[in-house]
């Protein structure tokens, strides 16, 4: 499955909310250089999904906030 994902990092709590559909929000307090938000993102999603980390992959858009992600 893949997921439409916007990223908003530096924020003042981790939270996953679902916009519509397939189109997900997810607040990240980690900072968006060296990969980190990107890390936390994957961390998040994998506790909302109850999936493990290694089955969650950004697909497209790792260095913007609006990102595609597979679930597989």
């Amino acid at each position: 499955m893949k997921i439409g994902v916007r990223v908003k990092p530096n924020a003042h709590k981790n939270e996953v909310t679902r916009l519509d559909g397939n189109r997900y929000l997810v607040s990240v307090t980690a900072p968006p250089s060296g990969g980190k938000a990107n890390s936390k993102l994957i961390e998040l999603l994998s506790d909302y999904f109850d999936m493990p980390k290694s089955r969650i992959t950004i697909v497209k858009g790792a260095g913007v906030r609006e990102k595609v992600v597979e679930i597989i």
